[in-house]
């Protein structure tokens, strides 16, 4: 999440044609996995339709993750990243990169940390030797650090302190929502926590998370399996495997009691509203259903809420949805299904609220009818497949759900996933999880209007 890095991952790399195979209407991307004697897990995902390839390089650390007391610390160690090795000094990976034509990117989410590249399959060798090299050590100096401290703390006034809502949509919400430190905490980071990591705790950080073991290398376009393999021993085979801290137990139920919060926000011109649903497990019979639940409440100008709050009643000026920092399918722990709208000052939360609650009740009773469940599942299929065009996200993506699920060949499951839900598992997951027990709500307005109101003049005799 550097600045250059906030949004995640660049989408706008390399625009290639896919090389799916096409079973019957359905395409199925060509999966090859290996791991190696350290235990870094290679996958390959093999596409001869554009001389480029992208690799990505998904470490199983995140906000989830890092030291108590050092909030924002994984984040932190992200930037530290890119800032140099006792062999590729500060600027060489980027210059390296970029000079052969390719781009890079990195970010850092709940429960992994991604490192992503692109460009032409001729510097496909010269990209994992650079991954490989600060997967090795890092150039840990008190002058980078320091100066990365104060990069993440002005990328954090300029990108929530000193911005409309702040972000309190994916980072207030979950503060609220959830019960644990692990789940609750500032992954963005607190600037007492930045400026007590000290050079131990990065050297610390990285002999525990950043070794091969904990690693999955994914490399997707011009390149064969076998081509795959063998870069990734010859590079990568030789750098150590290293014990790894036992995870500690971050799961939490479903919550058994509304939480409602009142913001104060002084940069906002209108008030705006997140509520949060905790979200069924990953691997979970009802992750899926959700996935269309979602997407039929608040996937665009279509969903139910648009047309519901926007359109129908005129409360909310726009609806949005998100998954926690991720997607509907990408979490390893307790994760939000939040829903943001920006309203008219003229209503309330309590007003939206209930029109959200109708919406849901509806669905909850009656399901959903088949054309529109069509429609919904064939929009959802379709950003899954536009997100596997690109090969740097397809390498992404595939190393995180190596990661997450411990195989990527879920990429080829998850449309099954969707085409098989019926209108009987949209009603029951309506009904289990957006509750208002289980729901969590910011309600965040502008300062102006929590003023009180000016005591009226006093009359004169």
């Amino acid at each position: 999440m550097q600045a250059r890095r906030l949004a995640g991952l660049l989408v706008g790399c390399f625009a290639v044609g896919t090389a799916f195979a096409a079973d019957a209407d359905r395409w199925n991307l060509p999966i090859a996995t290996q791991k190696l004697d350290n235990g870094l897990t290679v996958v390959v995902s093999e596409d001869h339709s554009a001389p480029v390839v992208g690799v990505s390089v998904v470490y199983h650390v995140g906000m989830r993750l890092e030291p108590k007391n050092r909030t924002g610390f994984a984040h932190l160690f992200e930037h530290l990243m890119f800032q140099g090795t006792p062999n590729a000094k500060k600027g060489v990976f980027d210059t390296v990169i970029t000079g052969g034509g390719g781009r890079n990117n990195g970010s850092t989410r709940a429960d992994f940390t991604n490192y992503v590249e692109t460009a032409p399959v001729s510097a496909i060798e010269s990209l994992l030797w650079l991954e490989a090299d600060r997967m090795k050590t890092l150039d840990f100096n008190p002058a980078t650090l320091k100066n990365q401290q104060d990069v993440v703390k002005e990328e954090i006034r300029v990108n929530v302190k000193n911005q409309p809502y702040g972000g309190f949509m994916w980072i207030d919400i979950g503060q609220h929502a959830f019960q644990k430190w692990e789940n609750n905490h500032d992954g963005y980071g607190s600037f007492q926590d930045l400026e007590n990591a000290n050079l131990k705790d990065v050297e610390q950080f990285h002999r525990d998370y950043y070794g091969p073991n904990n690693a999955v290398l994914s490399i997707a376009g011009d390149i064969t399996p076998e081509q795959g393999f063998a870069l990734a021993k010859k590079y990568f085979g030789g750098i150590p495997a290293r014990k790894t801290p036992p995870p500690t137990d971050f799961r939490e139920g479903l919550n058994t009691q509304e939480k409602r919060v009142q913001q104060s926000d002084a940069l906002a011109q209108v008030p705006a509203i997140a509520a949060a649903w905790k979200m069924p497990d990953r691997g979970s019979k009802d992750q899926a259903p959700m996935a269309v639940l979602g997407a039929l409440l608040a996937g665009g100008d279509a969903s139910r809420f648009y047309q519901g709050l926007v359109k129908g009643r005129e409360l909310a000026l726009n609806v949005e949805s998100l998954y926690g920092l991720t997607s509907e399918w990408e979490y390893d722990g307790p994760t939000l299904f939040t829903v943001f709208a920006l309203y008219k000052p003229t209503t309330d939360a309590d007003t939206l609220l209930k029109a959200m609650d109708e919406e849901i009740a509806k669905v909850a009773k009656d399901g959903v009818d088949d054309a529109t469940l069509a429609r919904v599942k064939t929009q959802l299929l379709a950003d899954w497949y536009n997100g596997m065009e690109m090969f740097l996200q397809r390498a992404d993506k595939l190393a995180r759900l190596q990661t997450l699920w411990g195989d990527a060949n879920v990429a080829n499951q998850i449309p099954g996933w969707i085409d098989a839900v019926t209108s009987e598992d949209v009603k029951r997951v309506a009904a289990t999880y957006l509750t208002t027990p289980n729901r969590t709500v910011i309600d965040r307005k502008p300062a102006a209007m929590l003023k009180p109101a000016a005591p009226a003049a006093a009359k004169k005799d």
